[in-house]
């Protein structure tokens, strides 16, 4: 008996995706398609609902290592750095994932339309980014998005923006719910988690003081370190320095940058500080991590779908 999932994979196999990330013609989803595992790749996970179809990944995240698959959902609601990896994938049986971009203003609309009263629990900081199994209202949600394919475009338009209202009511409703109303709860009642963490991805590269960040985003220190480590599950300088150190590796597997030149491009001032905090997150001195990296494929940017 064929699943839903599988009809969505044969929906997805009809556009004959080539090799890597996809733009789907139905706004705001793309595709991903990796026909092998690939290269651990650092980044930043942006807001968005991540479903995969077929194979399965690796991802760190904080001090968290996740492995999800078939069916399995990564729902992000802040820019939260990680490193993500494809580990079940062949030609035969390629890996299949599908992303839908997400917006706190998205989700605040459909609560006020929907009238939906769930409210943050106790009024605490939760986990920014959370992996759940996707149930059969949000696969059937899927597959009528995806059969837009091939619609006049004013159908496309109409038509999948209803559909996404949809798929976010269903996440409000669903067991995680309280996390999308703490998303929309957080901005409204500007708590600044989300000011902290864009000034840190603005200013990454040069040294600042917890204070400074504290005072961009109208918070106290104690009440930055507290609520910032819940929704990130890094402390902020712990979050500067995962930015730095993904970056770096990002310049030096691309080539544009040796280990000296990465480490002062990233705002390192000591080379050898670089090394040792390089190692200490990803294992292996640079030289070594990189050579390692190039024996996998590695993706042309990071891939959270």
């Amino acid at each position: 008996m064929q699943t839903n999932l599988d009809q969505l994979l044969e929906l997805v196999d009809f556009l004959n995706l080539p090799e890597g990330r996809t733009e789907a013609v139905v706004p705001f989803v793309t595709l991903v398609r990796r026909n092998r595992p690939t290269a651990m790749m650092p980044g930043v996970i942006t807001p968005s609902f991540c479903l995969i179809l077929q194979g399965a990944k690796k991802l760190h995240l904080g001090q968290d290592t996740i492995y999800y698959g078939p069916g399995d959902y990564l729902v992000s609601l802040f820019d939260i750095p990680a490193s993500g990896q494809v580990v079940g994938a062949t030609p035969q049986s390629p890996y299949i994932g599908l992303r839908i971009d997400l917006t706190a203003e998205e989700i605040a609309f459909v609560m006020s339309e929907a009238k939906i009263n769930v409210k943050p629990l106790n009024r605490k900081t939760g986990p920014g980014a959370y992996v759940g199994k996707s149930d059969e209202h949000l696969q059937l949600l899927l597959i009528r998005l995806m059969e837009l394919q091939g619609k006049p475009e004013p159908e496309t338009r109409f038509l999948s923006s209803l559909i996404k209202r949809e798929m976010i009511f269903r996440l409000l409703t669903g067991d995680y719910g309280h996390l999308f109303v703490q998303r929309v709860f957080m901005d409204q009642q500007n708590e600044g988690i989300s000011r902290a963490i864009e000034w840190i991805k603005d200013n990454y590269n040069r040294t600042f003081t917890i204070e400074e960040v504290a005072k961009s985003s109208n918070m106290s220190v104690s009440g930055l370190h507290h609520k910032f480590k819940a929704v990130t599950t890094m402390a902020p300088l712990q979050y500067q320095k995962q930015l730095r150190l993904q970056e770096a590796r990002r310049l030096m597997l691309n080539g544009s940058a040796n280990a000296t030149a990465a480490a002062l491009e990233v705002g390192y001032e000591s080379p050898a500080q670089f090394s040792r905090e390089y190692r200490r997150h990803f294992g292996l001195p640079p030289l070594q991590d990189i050579k390692a990296l190039h024996r996998l494929p590695v993706p042309e940017a990071f891939e959270t779908s």
